[in-house]
């Protein structure tokens, strides 16, 4: 059936390559800190679950 399965042609690729390779889009960035984003989540989570219950206490629920 179909030879060639890519949708750009080399002609197109090398622009893309082109554009990919100019100075703008090398931008270093800080590596993927998985444990500081799961300590700030539960500090969210927490603080929330410590207001639900400070407001539960304090209109007598509790």
């Amino acid at each position: 059936m179909a030879e060639n399965n890519r949708k750009l042609s080399d002609e197109d690729m090398a622009r893309v390559d082109e554009y990919l390779s100019s100075p703008i889009h090398q931008v270093e960035r800080k590596p993927y800190r998985p444990w500081l984003l799961l300590l700030v989540l539960w500090v969210v989570v927490a603080s929330l679950g410590g207001v639900a219950l400070l407001f539960a206490w304090m209109n007598g629920l509790l």
